[in-house]
C-alpha cells in the first residue's frame, strides 16, 4: 500500500505545486492517506522538552498550515505533526505562482506569504486533537501594527489546544520578520511571550520553541542562546528555509523565496552543530533541513538534535519516506552502538 501511495505521490508532480499539494490535503481529509503498519521501534523513541514521542520524526509546519489533516498524517507514522504557521487574521499570502519544484536538484523554493485561514478555524480543528503530539506554529500578520502583539495573540487563542508552541521569526517571505532574530527584538518578543505565558493557566502549560532560520551572522547563535535560555523556551528549532542559493542545477533556482531540500541539509546541519555548542544543555534542539533518509535523520542527531523535522523530501518521495527513515534511523543507531536516539544526541 505504500508503494501505491509513492505512486499517487508521483502523479501528483504532474501538477502545479500548489495545487498538487491541496488535491493531497483533500485526498488525505477523505481517508485516503497512508498508514503506519505497526507500533514504532523502541530504539526511536525521544523526549523532547517534557513531551513523550513514540518516534523522533516529526512533520515540520508548512504541509498543513490550517490544522486540517494533523491526524492523518500521525497515523502515516510520524511521531509529531506541527501546524501552521498560522496568524491571527486570516492572509492570502503573496501572488502565485509562489511554489516552485527544483526537481534536479531534490529541493523547493516558496515565497507563500504565511497564507493561512487564520486562527479561528485553526483552533476549532485543533480542539478536535484526541491523541498524539500536535504543535502550532505561530506568526504574525504582514500588516500588523504589533507584530509583537500578534504572537501573543496566537499563544492565547491556541492556549490547552496545541502540545506545544513554536514561534516562527525566521521565514524570509514576511517582509522584516527575520530582523526579530536580533537581540534587542528577540529581548522583547520572548519577554513579552514569556509574560503572557505565565499569566496563562498553568494547567494549559505546555513547551514553547523558537525556529529560526540557518542564515545567522557571526555571534547571533550565542546571542539567541541566552535569550532563549532566559526567558525559559524549551527548545530551538534549526533551522528554516535558507535565502541563499547554494550550486544548484533547475532553471527555477534564481526564483525569490527560501530554499529548502537537499541543498540545505549541510548549512542547516552545521548550523544545528554550533546551536548545540552554545546551548551548554540549557534547552533542546530539533533539526530541520534537507532530511530525506535515515542518515540525514542520523547526522541531525549527532549534531545535536533530539527530534527532527521534514517536508520537502515527501514532495519527491511521497509518503513512504516517512517508514524509510525510520527504519534506516534505527538501522544507523544500532550500526554504532547506541540503544536510543537520546544516547547519540551529540555524539559527532
Amino acid at each position: 500500500m505504500s508503494r501505491l501511495h509513492d505512486l499517487a505521490a508521483g502523479a501528483l508532480r504532474g501538477l502545479d505545486p500548489e495545487d498538487a499539494h491541496r488535491l493531497t490535503l483533500r485526498l488525505l481529509q477523505a481517508g485516503l492517506g497512508p498508514r503506519d503498519s505497526g507500533p514504532d521501534d523502541p530504539i526511536l523513541s525521544a523526549t523532547v522538552a517534557g513531551l513523550k514521542l513514540p518516534n523522533c520524526v516529526g512533520l515540520a509546519p508548512g504541509f498543513d498550515k490550517n490544522a486540517e489533516v494533523f491526524a492523518p498524517m500521525l497515523a502515516a507514522g510520524f511521531g509529531f505533526v506541527e501546524c501552521g504557521t498560522v496568524t491571527p487574521l486570516p492572509q492570502a499570502g503573496n501572488p502565485r505562482p509562489r511554489l516552485f519544484r527544483l526537481t534536479e536538484d531534490r529541493a523547493v523554493i516558496n515565497r507563500m506569504g504565511f497564507n493561512n485561514e487564520g486562527l479561528e478555524p485553526f483552533a476549532a480543528r485543533l480542539s478536535r486533537r484526541r491523541a498524539g503530539v500536535v504543535g502550532a506554529n505561530i506568526g504574525a500578520n504582514k500588516e500588523s501594527a504589533d507584530r509583537i502583539g500578534d504572537y501573543v495573540v496566537g499563544l492565547k487563542r491556541l492556549w490547552g489546544l496545541a502540545s506545544y508552541f513554536t514561534i516562527n521569526i525566521s521565514s524570509p517571505n514576511t517582509p522584516g520578520l527575520r530582523a526579530l532574530q536580533t537581540r534587542a527584538a528577540l529581548e522583547e518578543l520572548l519577554g513579552r511571550i514569556a509574560e503572557a505565558r505565565d499569566a496563562l493557566p498553568a494547567e494549559g502549560r505546555v513547551p514553547i520553541f523558537l525556529k529560526v532560520a540557518p542564515d545567522l551572522e557571526a555571534g547571533e547563535v550565542e546571542a539567541i542562546s541566552d535569550v532563549v535560555a532566559a526567558n525559559d523556551l524549551q527548545a530551538v528549532i534549526v533551522s528554516n528555509t535558507t535565502i541563499t542559493r547554494p550550486a544548484l542545477k533547475s532553471a527555477r533556482a534564481g526564483e525569490a523565496g527560501g530554499l529548502s531540500g537537499a541543498p540545505l541539509l549541510s548549512l542547516s546541519t552545521r548550523v544545528l552543530g554550533e546551536f548545540h555548542a552554545a546551548s551548554d544543555g540549557r534547552f533542546a534542539l530539533i533539526g530541520a533541513g534537507g532530511i530525506a533518509s535515515g542518515a540525514d535523520a542520523y547526522a541531525k542527531i549527532r549534531a545535536g538534535a533530539c527530534a527532527v523535522q521534514l517536508y520537502s523530501a515527501l514532495v519527491f518521495q511521497g509518503p513512504g519516506l516517512v517508514g524509510r527513515v525510520k527504519r534506516d534511523l534505527a538501522a544507523c543507531l544500532r550500526a554504532e552502538g547506541f540503544a536510543s536516539t537520546a544516547e547519540a544526541i551529540g555524539a559527532r
